[in-house]
């Protein structure tokens, strides 16, 4: 016994015969990851998957802008314990302390802002004990090298001790 197709419709569709046609003319060899297996075939699913694949590409992240903040103020805490003159500590903590300044005075949306602007001169100390002839510095004939990490003595938010 024969299936009968219905009247109108074709066994092959449009769009099937157009993936036939360019099998046989070869324009599906040699795609880039064909016979692999699917990159994150195991992963949970994630609604915003597509969203996050994204912004690793393009070497994106994102922080609240409270929390974006806070992070800006650490980073500038270090890279000016790190610099080398005091007019370039000076000149990262003015700089940082706008920032706090200005978020402070219109907060942006997010938890609470928590970084005070540092005390200059207590960065500056701070930044001179780093230089002081008993640690590596420029100019005592030792290699400079960035000193060991430790806890930094400045509070960046409140409840933090």
């Amino acid at each position: 016994m024969t299936e009968r197709k219905p009247p109108g419709v074709s066994f092959e569709t449009w769009v099937d015969r157009q993936i036939r046609v360019a099998a046989e003319q070869g324009e599906f060899d040699n795609l880039p990851g064909a016979g692999k297996p699917l990159p994150d075939l195991d992963a949970p699913y994630d609604d915003l998957w597509w969203v996050k694949k994204k912004m690793d590409r393009e070497g994106l992240s994102f922080l609240l802008p409270a929390l974006a903040l806070r992070k800006e103020a650490e980073d500038a805490l270090e890279a000016a314990l790190r610099a080398p003159s005091e007019a370039r500590v000076r000149r990262i903590v003015a700089e940082i302390n706008e920032r706090i300044r200005a978020a402070r005075r219109m907060p942006p949306p997010g938890p609470p802002l928590g970084p005070a602007p540092f005390d200059v001169e207590q960065v500056v100390r701070e930044w001179r004990e780093r230089r002081s002839p008993g640690g590596d510095s420029p100019g005592t004939g030792r290699p400079h090298a960035d000193p060991p990490p430790r806890r930094s003595r400045f509070r960046l938010w409140r409840g933090r001790r």
